[in-house]
Parts: structure tokens; sequence; C-alpha cells
């Protein structure tokens, strides 16, 4: 184990011990997630804007934009949300720039599960996967038989990925077995799909909370962790991505099994996406710059990247109404 004591410092193997290879209890868990070394916000909040002053070049710069691209999660989650905007979404994600053939797609489109089927057929014949929210998005507000019919229409529709919430009340009173056995069961239920695990953490308050939150997903399962829906403010955050792939990298060396992280809400610039990559590279390692690993959830963002991009290559903005809306 390491002997770092900030954020990221490892948890001893034996903490996987209880809940991974014995009986499942608030108890077991409560050792495990209560015994993570205390995050040190002054600490993580420093850090974090010291990375944020990290200058790039512009060769860099511009392999940080295009693979930027390449992390998106091309996302629509409204009530008003129709078949005809699923289409354009799709599109988009295929050919972001159309004048520029060298843009490469994005890594997901994301939708609810009533618009799956829409978006598979909008991403066919390309490598961009398709993300459906389940478990009663975004509240996570159901029982578990619910829960599990939503995960099971959506996958049924062909996602190839699941962005489940877990049930933030049953983490907040301590009932960690709960929300682990939840977890578990989506896990099962998504067969083949990836699943990525949102703990909301803009109701956990606390960072240490979502140190235990993303330990608890992990244990359980979760192939990727999420920071947030979108629909809760504070959403992502550089601090608590710091605190999640700090999470992710201290989870591999201890299990051998790298997960990925989602950022997601209030990302809308290149210059924060940038950020977040640079935050990816120093804290858990330059293995996770890849959509394998890291993803960005956005829907304004595309544009941005897209607009910095022409800038890099052309030395002129574009401007923004010449690419197609999000």
């Amino acid at each position: 184990m390491t002997t770092d004591s900030g954020p990221g410092a490892l948890a001893p193997r034996s903490w996987l011990a209880g809940p991974v290879g014995g009986e499942v209890s608030d108890a077991a868990l409560r050792q495990v997630l209560l015994g993570l070394p205390g995050v040190d916000q002054v600490a993580t909040a420093e850090r974090t804007a010291s990375l944020a002053t990290r200058s790039i070049k512009r060769e860099a710069k511009l392999w940080a934009l295009t693979m930027a691209i390449r992390m998106v999660d091309l996302t629509t989650l409204e009530g008003a949300d129709t078949p005809g905007k699923v289409r354009d979404l799709c599109a988009k994600a295929r050919r972001p720039d159309p004048a520029d053939p060298a843009v490469p797609p994005v890594a997901a489109v994301c939708v609810y599960p009533d618009l799956v089927r829409e978006a598979r057929a909008g991403v066919a014949g390309t490598p961009i996967a398709v993300a459906s929210v389940a478990t009663a998005f975004p509240s996570g507000r159901a029982s578990l038989a619910v829960k599990l019919a939503d995960v099971a229409e959506a996958t049924a529709a062909g996602a190839d990925e699941v962005d489940m919430v877990i049930d933030r009340g049953a983490f907040l009173a301590g009932r960690y077995a709960q929300v682990y056995e939840e977890v578990r069961a989506v896990r099962q239920a998504c067969g083949t799909a990836h699943l990525k695990v949102i703990p909301e953490t803009g109701e956990l308050a606390t960072l240490d909370n979502t140190a235990r939150a993303a330990w608890l997903a992990m244990l359980a399962g979760a192939d990727f962790i999420k920071t947030s829906t979108g629909k809760v403010t504070p959403a992502a955050t550089p601090p608590v991505a710091l605190v999640m792939l700090s999470a992710v990298r201290d989870f591999a060396e201890a299990t051998g099994r790298r997960v990925g992280v989602k950022v997601a809400g209030g990302i809308r610039t290149a210059k924060d996406a940038i950020r977040y990559l640079v935050l990816v590279r120093e804290i858990a390692g330059p293995q996770w710059l890849t959509p394998d690993l890291f993803r960005i959830g956005a829907s304004s963002l595309l544009n941005d990247l897209l607009m910095q991009r022409s800038k890099q290559l052309t030395g002129a903005y574009a401007g923004p109404d010449y690419f197609t809306l999000d």
C-alpha cells in the first residue's frame, strides 16, 4: 500500500475481502468505506487549481481537442425529446463537422430507454455506442423491480451502455448493503452492456462521501463511475473528478481491474474539457486517456471543441453558426 495520505491514498487489500469474498452487510461495507483515508478538501482544491494553470503547447492542444471529441457522450435527456431530435443527434455524433472528415465521431449518444431503438438505428454501422439512462433516472426513487425493468427495456432495445443512479437516500443513511445489492443486480441485468454508476455527487455533500460511493460502486461491479446526472447543481467539478480518478487508480492497483470515469453536467467549453484531461493524466495516469476509460457527458460542449479545433488548424474562429446545433 502507498504511504500517500492525500485524497487518493490506496486502501489496503484486506479491506476488499469482506464485501467481495464474504457476506455482504452494512457492517462489512461500513468497515471498508469508513476505513478509507479521509479526503483533505483544502489540499484537493489546491491541487485542482494548480493543475488548471498548466499551459499546453499548440500540438498538444490539438491532440487534446481531438481526444476530447472522441470522449464525448453526446446527450439529450429532456422530456420533450423526439425521434427526430435523436436522429439529428446521431448525425452530429457520426460527423461532428461535415466539412472536415478528419474530425472523429464521438464515443456515444445517450438517451432515455424509449429512444434507444431510434439511436441504435441512427449510429448503425459506426463504432458509436448507444448509452441509456435507467433505474428511475434521475431520482432513483423506485423499487428494485421497477429499476430492473428500466434496464431490461434499455438493453432489449440495443443499449451498449447503461447509466444508473444510486439511491442517495439509502447511501446517506448508511444502508450500504442495499446500494451494493442494487448495483450488483443492475450489473447482472446489463448482461454484456457496460454499467456506469452515478452517485450524484452534488447530493453527497462531502468529498469523503464521493470517495466512499466510488469504492462502493466499483466493489459492486461498475464498469464506470459517473459524477452526476446533470440535473443537480453542482454537477461535475474538478475536486470531485480528482477524488474519483484517485479512486479508480487505487482500485486498479488493489484489484487489477480498471474502472472508467465519466464527468457530466456543466462542462460547456473546450477549456473545461482540457482541464479534465490534464486531471486524468496527472491523477489516474495516461492509460486512462482513452474513451474506453474516460468520458465527458455533454450536450453543448461539442460545438466549442469543434470551434477551438478549427482555430488551431486555420488560425481563425469559424463561429458558432458554422456548426450544426447539438
